[in-house]
């Protein structure tokens, strides 16, 4: 089965992640070295744990395994996952997002600022105070910028010093 036979398994995916109340959010086959990867990206609202991931992939496998891969991953697309869909977009308007363009624009690839708008073919940002739109065929990739303050780092050394 090629990528394109993966796509019409989505639908069966994706009603068997909702099963779990998890999210499809994408699936894709990557070539790495020799080997052909199905990865498959699940979320859900506080974010997907490791068990999650193996509820998932146990319950998957059967359903994709007529796709000729090496190895099956599921995983979590992680905070700073692309934006993709129509629902993604809208959960993160009012958030800030980094747009990566292919060709700078005035002497710039990279824009930070909060998503305010997303049509069909263009996305908007407040960036310092201005309003910047982009169409869609000139973004890279358009994710949400992860912003970590003090209090993470403190807590994520409280988590490494109880382990």
């Amino acid at each position: 089965m090629a990528e394109s036979d993966l796509k019409r398994l989505v639908p069966a995916m994706e009603q068997l992640a909702g099963n779990y109340s998890y999210e499809l959010v994408d699936s894709e086959i990557v070539k790495e070295g020799s080997n052909r990867y199905l990865r498959i990206y699940i979320d859900k609202p506080g974010g997907i744990t490791l068990d999650d991931c193996e509820i998932y992939h146990r319950a998957v496998a059967a359903l994709v395994e007529a796709i000729d891969y090496d190895f099956l991953e599921v995983c979590s697309p992680g905070l700073d996952r692309p934006l993709k869909s129509a629902r993604d977009f809208e959960r993160h308007l009012g958030k800030p997002v980094e747009i990566h363009l292919y060709k700078p624009q005035n002497g710039q690839k990279v824009f930070e600022g909060l998503l305010r708008e997303r049509q069909e073919d263009r996305v908007s940002i407040e960036c310092g105070g201005s309003i910047l739109s982009f169409a869609m065929k000139e973004i890279a990739v358009c994710k949400p910028a992860v912003q970590l303050s003090e209090e993470d780092f403190d807590l994520q050394q409280e988590d490494a010093a109880d382990e």
